[in-house]
């Protein structure tokens, strides 16, 4: 599967298509942390990684707008969730949204997304012996989780099948990244 997948025009977060399309995005910057750890680019593979569930995040929360809705506190954070969460999940706010996940039934998404999190602080900082700005002291702890991630990505992304309007496109995506995890064991 081709990345150009991923260059195509994103369909609008108000659009029924949106899901499918960043459900198609985890599914190849998934591939894509596969084939940087295979190539023994650990800081790479847990950079794409880390979008690969921040897109699956993104889709969760368009798929579960009206639900999310239900459990926001204000209205402030109601016009938020809209303009600013399901169209760019803030990294910054990415703990608060899990949670609101979980709130309305996505159970162990918020452990997900702190490793999620300190995958992206190893891409940034890399390893880190004394652990002050990195939780990974080494690059096989960071590779330990960036396949635990893409695994529980596969997960998750199966048990949308019934939910979403799933198609070709997705479904060989998803076999894709099976074989390549299946390859690196």
């Amino acid at each position: 599967m081709g990345t150009e997948i991923i260059e195509k025009p994103l369909p609008k977060p108000t659009s029924e298509d949106y899901v499918n399309a960043k459900l198609l995005e985890t599914l190849v910057e998934a591939q894509l942390a596969i084939e940087f750890l295979d190539r023994g680019l650990v800081r790479n593979a847990a950079g794409k990684a880390f979008q690969a569930w921040r897109a699956l995040l993104t889709a969760l929360l368009r798929l579960e707008f009206d639900k999310l809705l239900q459990v926001v506190r204000s209205e402030e954070e109601r016009k938020w969730l809209m303009s600013k969460a399901v169209p760019r999940v803030p990294i910054t706010r990415m703990v608060r949204l899990s949670q609101m996940l979980e709130e309305i039934g996505y159970s162990g998404i918020s452990p997900a997304t702190d490793t999620a999190l300190n995958l992206h602080d190893y891409q940034r900082n890399g390893p880190d012996p004394d652990m002050a700005v990195s939780k990974y002291r080494d690059r096989e702890e960071a590779a330990v989780d960036i396949k635990l991630l893409i695994n529980e990505l596969v997960r998750r992304i199966e048990e949308l099948k019934p939910k979403i309007k799933w198609g070709d496109e997705l479904e060989n995506a998803l076999k894709v990244l099976r074989e390549e995890l299946h390859k690196t064991g």
